[in-house]
């Protein structure tokens, strides 16, 4: 006797496309937001830096609905981080 074949259903999944625009809007608002720092100067030679902007980055990034660039926006990230670091940009509160 011959086995009956299922059907499988043809659907096709839609991938959702982001626009060039909106990808290079997000790349530039992820170097900047990565580049802010926040220090905290106690004492006179003592400075706490801490990457503020790189955790708001992270915490946008883990939330993008595109995962497929997750690991450029980490990237991106990481080098804001680090140029952010040695350039006077983000706040700085003295105690």
């Amino acid at each position: 006797m011959a086995k009956a074949k299922a059907k499988k259903s043809s659907r096709r999944s839609t991938s959702q496309s982001e626009s060039d625009s909106s990808y290079l809007l997000k790349i530039v608002m992820y170097l900047i937001i990565g580049a802010l720092w926040l220090r905290v100067i106690p004492g006179d030679r003592v400075q706490i830096p801490l990457p503020i902007g790189a955790f708001i980055g992270l915490m946008i990034a883990s939330r993008d609905k595109f995962v497929i660039d997750r690991k450029i926006e980490y990237g991106i990230l990481v080098i804001a981080m680090f140029v952010g670091f040695w350039l006077p940009i983000g706040l700085s509160i003295n105690i």
